[in-house]
């Protein structure tokens, strides 16, 4: 059974809110962003602080080597202690 998005409630809306952010969807035009300003604002804050947070938290790649000096250091570390 689906819900017909008009006529959510604004505790059924905002129940729904962080997964719909979460998701990245676009939901500027959801039926009842348009009509209720309270979740309208809501979702822009929400919206606001998930942007932050992706900037926050951009995708970084190790360097290339990096997993090849992790093993050697470990291999140097193994070493330098069996040699004690």
């Amino acid at each position: 059974m689906t819900t017909d998005p008009k006529s959510l409630t604004c505790e059924e809306f905002q129940a729904q809110l962080s997964d719909l952010v979460g998701s990245g969807a676009d939901i500027r035009n959801h039926p009842h962003i348009q009509d209720c300003a309270i979740c309208r604002q809501l979702y822009e804050e929400l919206q606001t602080i998930a942007d932050a947070a992706r900037q926050l938290f951009a995708d970084q790649q190790p360097e290339d080597h990096l997993w090849e000096r992790i093993e050697t250091a470990i291999k140097e570390e193994d070493g330098v202690a069996e040699g004690d």
